[in-house]
């Protein structure tokens, strides 16, 4: 009977075996207002060195300015998912973190396909004159 838990007065949570800390089984941190400000200061910072870097004309390149708001956004999108969302590798017992794996992905498959197809579309289609035009059926 020694290794069973028995309750005592001082165990807040009776039989249930927990202990007064607030840890939880799943892994899901707390909420709280430093961590929500952190959050939010952050996605300021995130958008506005974009803003910035898009409205100054900074880069000489667009496709370099672009590939830079881009690596903000993504940058941006971890942020959220960390202070707003709470995930973590512990969070629903690492569920939520394989199904985002999972999602990510299919994005990445299905963009990457499209943007393929369509490139090859693009490249292998023979321009047609108007005089060729006017002959087909």
């Amino acid at each position: 009977m020694s290794a069973l838990h028995t309750p005592s007065s001082n165990d807040a949570h009776g039989a249930h075996g927990h202990d007064d800390h607030d840890d939880h089984a799943d892994g899901a941190s707390h909420s709280t207002f430093k961590g929500y400000a952190i959050g939010f200061v952050l996605s300021v910072i995130l958008t506005a060195i974009p803003f910035w870097l898009v409205m100054g004309k900074v880069f000489d390149k667009p496709a370099m300015t672009s590939i830079v708001v881009l690596a903000f956004a993504a940058v941006q999108i971890v942020v959220h998912m960390i202070y707003f969302l709470h995930m973590n590798t512990k969070s629903e017992g690492g569920w939520n973190m394989l199904a985002l794996i999972f999602t990510i992905m299919l994005v990445v498959i299905t963009l990457s396909g499209s943007l393929w197809v369509m490139y090859h579309l693009n490249h292998n289609m023979m321009p047609m004159s108007p005089h060729e035009m006017k002959n087909m059926p």
